[in-house]
């Protein structure tokens, strides 16, 4: 996974410029696009059956006259189980396969997908939908341009590191503030925190295709956990964008 760090740092090279009609690119960049679709769609049904097959659904959420009243024990595991998979991920696999890689961008999804029927439960299903699609529009477009763009987006990339730390931490800090005006605006900086972190991905994406040089094993890890860095940006999103556009049930 360190071959794939957010904070790699490289020049994009003058002879790379035309790099967009690359067909092994594209194919390795469809292998990536591909496996985030098939997690959303995962995660989607995980979703799914975690809000509306009431013996699994009690089993994570604590739901009163079909209204979300906090969530169980396992819930709880369930939701911050992700964190501790990348982190664990992140000090373990110091050399990963395209096996164990494969394994850490499948449990993360299934976790998140199973802790995602929060959503289902709190928002109405038509804000849901529309939601999702929003965000699917956006998440073409942004990503289409830091696959196209010529730009060096580096030091964006940095900046908007920075800028997630900081709203990690205003989160944790409004948990006991409740503030209504500090929720808003830390979805709108997660808004346009994650709208620049997936054109920064993706372009980091496109150019570590060509520092792998044709090998076969690296490319198989890095298709994974580049899909798992742009499923997360794609996540963040959806959530930060129902926040402020969602109707609550």
């Amino acid at each position: 996974m360190s071959d794939l760090n957010r904070g790699y740092a490289r020049p994009i090279p003058v002879d790379h410029a035309d790099m967009s009609v690359d067909t092994g690119l594209r194919s390795f960049m469809l292998g990536v696009y591909n496996k985030v679709a098939l997690g959303l769609l995962l995660s989607a049904a995980l979703a799914f059956v975690t809000s509306s097959f009431p013996p699994v659904r009690d089993l994570m959420f604590r739901v009163v006259e079909g209204r979300l009243v906090g969530m169980t024990i396992l819930g709880m595991i369930v939701s911050f189980a992700p964190l501790a998979v990348i982190l664990f991920s992140s000090f373990a696999l110091r050399n990963p396969t395209e096996k164990s890689a494969g394994i850490t961008y499948w449990t993360i999804v299934s976790l998140m997908g199973a802790s995602l029927g929060v959503v289902m439960l709190v928002y109405t299903g038509a804000s849901v939908v529309s939601t999702f699609l929003i965000t699917s529009a956006a998440f073409g477009a942004l990503s289409l341009v830091g696959y196209t763009t010529k730009k060096d987006l580096t030091a964006m990339g940095s900046f908007l590191i920075m800028g997630l730390i900081g709203i990690m931490l205003a989160s944790i800090v409004n948990i006991f503030l409740k503030s209504s005006a500090m929720a808003f605006m830390v979805n709108v900086l997660g808004v346009l925190i994650f709208s620049g972190l997936i054109a920064y991905d993706t372009q980091r994406l496109k150019m570590s295709y060509y520092e792998m040089g044709g090998d076969k094993a690296a490319m198989g890890v890095a298709t994974n956990f580049g899909a798992l860095s742009l499923y997360l940006n794609f996540i963040n999103l959806f959530q930060f964008l129902l926040s402020l556009l969602g109707d609550r049930r």
